[in-house]
């Protein structure tokens, strides 16, 4: 199977020249432009899939520090600038944690924590979905691949629940019956874990990296004090939501609990690497939530958990050689945060937010909030990465919004939890979609449909309901 597509690469590759060539707009400096040519032609390229994503940023790699547009005239200073973003402790936060979520997958602990939710509550589909959803928010705070979480952990023990109840995916007339409700709530549930924690999902760190490029402050903490309430109150609710609009056929599900007990006391008790494994949890969890009072930031708190995990054997240095998942991401997140922050330093993102300020500057900033948001949100349509929809237009729409005096944290926050919840919208939304709907439960149409409801409810809770609960705890 060949990596490169060569007439996608062949249309990044004009587009890229085109937008090189076009004369820098007044009031942008020449290296800014050429630099936004090759970031644009980098995530026009990802979009296209015209080559893998780190085969991509290699390429934005060598353009940077070919034509020195970070450091014109100096080639030492150019690649030293162009490989900044391998030193960006965000980035390393985000690699460390994946090697954190394979210590979950490795002892075992992830699967334990979900079938004791399942044995709770999963006496009916209804409570199955929570259970499942329970056992995603328990493992969110410390696993921020919610592809590894909702594929590695949650997606198998929701498929096996499904067949054990006579819901086959090669069977088109049972999937209705529990596994098409499963699947659907199961991956909604997701997202929504994914955006109440820094640490839920890979580009969340990446948010918090630009609104601090623009100087807005954001916490371990400060995420999860704003994610908690409208992210509770959408577990809670998009279950019952699914429920009335696409209705598992089965409602009573009595024999999950003894399922789920059966296979915890196949298990047997938990191991000493399962108990060192929750240790490390408890301890990462202590320091990100006192991370501010103790004056240690997120970053160190992940390579404490690591040390205890590596020191205990819990993890051996072949697992984190053998985590291709953590080191592709560490590649291509570094490259995209590299390009992103340049064009920050260059005085790009001004000179954009100032142009639209100009041209919507007559709305009051209650007006352009939701504006913003909702142009962030549907926009993810041509997406089928949340990392590039980030890095492509998070720190542009941030700006613009500052620039028209919207509050800060609220928008920066807002638009962190838009890059969990607009996944909904396709079955190429998150990592974790194709995943699921590889599964086969979900046919194309109804996967659409169901997202863009879901979409508009998870909108309104968290504009809404996250909204004024920011305004509670003072974030503008």
């Amino acid at each position: 199977m060949k990596e490169v597509n060569i007439r996608n690469a062949g249309i990044t590759l004009v587009i890229a020249i085109i937008l090189w060539l076009i004369p820098a707009p007044e009031g942008v400096k020449v290296e800014a432009w050429h630099l936004f040519a090759i970031f644009a032609s980098t995530i026009i390229g990802i979009i296209l899939k015209a080559a893998p994503m780190g085969t991509m940023c290699m390429l934005a790699i060598a353009c940077t520090a070919l034509t020195q547009v970070l450091a014109p005239g100096n080639a030492s200073a150019s690649i030293v600038k162009s490989l900044s973003g391998f030193g960006d402790k965000v980035i390393w936060l985000i690699g460390i944690s994946f090697f954190i979520a394979r210590g979950f997958i490795k002892t075992g602990l992830g699967d334990r924590i979900a079938f004791i939710f399942i044995r709770l509550f999963g006496k009916s589909s209804l409570g199955l979905a929570y259970g499942l959803g329970l056992a995603d928010l328990c493992l969110a705070p410390a696993i921020p691949s919610n592809t590894a979480r909702g594929g590695g952990i949650i997606y198998p023990i929701m498929k096996s629940m499904a067949m054990n109840f006579g819901s086959v995916p090669d069977q088109v007339a049972t999937h209705r019956k529990l596994g098409s409700y499963l699947t659907l709530t199961s991956y909604y549930m997701n997202l929504i874990t994914s955006s109440m924690f820094l640490t839920g999902t890979a580009s969340n760190p990446m948010c918090q990296k630009f609104a601090a490029d623009l100087g807005i402050d954001i916490s371990w903490m400060s995420w999860a004090a704003a994610g908690i309430v409208p992210g509770l109150l959408a577990l809670f609710l998009i279950p019952l939501v699914m429920y009335k609009i696409y209705p598992p056929e089965l409602k009573r599900t009595g024999d999950a609990p003894k399922m789920a007990a059966d296979k915890l006391r196949q298990m047997g008790p938990m191991k000493v690497t399962e108990w060192l494994m929750l240790f490390a949890f408890a301890v990462l969890l202590s320091l990100w939530i006192l991370g501010d009072k103790l004056s240690i930031d997120a970053t160190t708190t992940a390579f404490v958990g690591l040390s205890i995990l590596l020191l205990t054997s819990v993890l051996t240095w072949e697992d984190i050689k053998s985590e291709k998942g953590a080191w592709d991401t560490i590649v291509w997140f570094a490259v995209l945060v590299m390009m992103a922050s340049s064009l920050n330093e260059l005085g790009f993102m001004s000179w954009f937010s100032e142009l639209v300020r100009k041209e919507i500057g007559t709305l009051s900033w209650s007006i352009a909030f939701p504006v913003i948001v909702l142009v962030y949100f549907f926009s993810h349509y041509i997406f089928a990465s949340a990392t590039a929809h980030v890095a492509a237009m998070y720190a542009a729409l941030l700006g613009v919004g500052v620039s028209l005096g919207i509050p800060g944290m609220l928008l920066a926050m807002m638009l962190g939890f838009m890059g969990s919840i607009y996944g909904v919208l396709t079955h190429y939304g998150h990592g974790p979609a194709p995943v699921f709907f590889g599964s086969g439960y979900v046919e194309l149409k109804s996967w659409w449909i169901n997202g863009l409801m879901i979409g508009i409810v998870l909108l309104v809770i968290y504009m809404g309901v996250g909204g004024l609960w920011m305004k509670v705890i003072g974030y503008y």
